[in-house]
């Protein structure tokens, strides 16, 4: 068979939808601002779908400094991998401002999150090697260990007890093979909103010898009491082997680090592929990290002002008699029973009659029968933003069921 004729017939399990979905359910364009409410398809929306935690994305300072940084820069500087020819002292003074923030011995940039995660998984392990890994780890995740050669065992999500067989399993296996054991988790999960039981994991290390890995790209800026993190939320910051953190979330912006000891970062420095063989972090990210890390450290109202609107929401929502889960972050799941449809239908009854957009999650990411609503409160959101969503949902979950959104699409106002 011809390779375009193979992919024209089997277009994947979402690109398979792509003919009735594009442009509204995916790809969608939100335009203006960056804020609470944005424009798609030409009408107002108050938007619950950015993951703009602290809304700096268009603070002022944030503002002004990502254009002077620009028109000093330019985007094309520094020309070349850094390895080569794309290293700065703004490159050098961001990863020590990390690596004092984290409480960590060294910091690598990296030029992007998920490239990054597989990269450094690529680099860390070899076939000698064994990782254990939490099930509902993030795809960034699962594309990494791919590249491992080694074994790998997967453990229930946050089940402490199938972890520790696990490790038991993996202890078997390196002490005959001489190799090493790495766990992976995560901070916060970024569908669920719960956090990853770091405490407990560490804990472990007392009697299997394995390093950690905790990607936090969801708890870096809105956990703990300064903001550095899920480890310093639930004490344990030290006990995090290789932190891994990212600038797209609660910073508003590109780009990623790895937190670990000198050691370790010198040994990524020579063996992530992804940043020996790819161009830099252009000048005007590099600057523009420095400032919102900046107002990370010295405006703690930011993420106070995040935390409010997040107690507000998760509060009201289980008080109207909405399922939420276990969330213990900012990420604010809303489950629902209905099919594929329904969903389709619902969402299209909040975004055109009521002028809520939030991303719908379906099977195959959750159970046949669930709908996930994801909503991501921001600091830049109101209680008044809160209010008008609980009283527009609590008239769609009425809607959904008395079998409105069964059938055919709904009628848009």
């Amino acid at each position: 068979m011809d390779l375009f004729e193979k992919l024209q017939q089997n277009r994947g399990p979402l690109g398979m939808h792509a003919k009735d979905a594009h442009g509204y359910f995916t790809f969608p364009k939100l335009e203006g601002d960056i804020g609470n409410k944005m424009i798609f398809r030409g009408k107002t929306r108050l938007i619950w779908s950015l993951n703009n935690y602290l809304g700096l994305a268009n603070h002022p300072e944030v503002r002004r400094v990502d254009a002077e940084a620009a028109a000093q820069y330019g985007m094309a500087m520094p020309m070349g991998a850094r390895m080569m020819s794309g290293n700065s002292n703004l490159h050098e003074k961001l990863e020590a401002e990390l690596s004092s923030f984290m409480n960590k011995e060294a910091t690598i940039l990296l030029n992007f999150g998920y490239q990054g995660m597989v990269s450094a998984i690529d680099a860390l392990v070899d076939r000698h090697d064994v990782i254990v890994y939490d099930a509902e780890a993030h795809a960034c995740i699962m594309d990494g260990m791919r590249l491992h050669i080694g074994k790998r065992f997967v453990f229930p999500h946050n089940d402490i007890e199938n972890l520790q067989k696990q490790l038991e399993r993996a202890t078997a296996l390196t002490e005959a093979s001489g190799g090493c054991i790495l766990v992976i988790t995560e901070g916060v999960f970024g569908m669920s909103g719960d956090q990853g039981k770091l405490k407990e994991i560490i804990a472990l290390k007392s009697k299997y010898n394995f390093r950690l890995l905790v990607d936090d790209a969801h708890g870096f800026g809105t956990m703990g009491k300064t903001g550095a993190g899920t480890g310093e939320e639930q004490g344990v910051q030290e006990g995090i082997d290789i932190y891994f953190g990212t600038f797209a979330k609660a910073i508003a912006s590109i780009g990623a680090f790895i937190s670990s000891t000198q050691s370790v970062v010198e040994y990524l420095y020579y063996n992530m592929r992804s940043q020996i063989y790819a161009k830099s972090l252009p000048m005007p990210l590099v600057a523009g990290a420095l400032k919102r890390l900046e107002l990370l450290r010295t405006q703690p109202e930011l993420k106070d002002n995040l935390w409010k609107i997040v107690h507000a929401l998760q509060t009201n929502l289980k008080a109207a008699g909405f399922d939420i889960g276990n969330t213990q972050s900012p990420v604010t799941p809303v489950y629902l029973n209905g099919t594929i449809p329904e969903a389709t239908n619902l969402i299209l009854d909040l975004r055109e009659n009521y002028d809520i957009f939030c991303s719908m999650v379906v099977y195959p990411v959750v159970p046949k029968g669930v709908i996930m609503l994801r909503l991501i409160p921001t600091a830049v959101h109101t209680l008044e933003d809160v209010d008008y969503t609980i009283e527009s949902f609590s008239k769609i979950l009425i809607n959904l069921k008395a079998g409105k959104y069964i059938g055919d699409r709904i009628v848009t106002a």
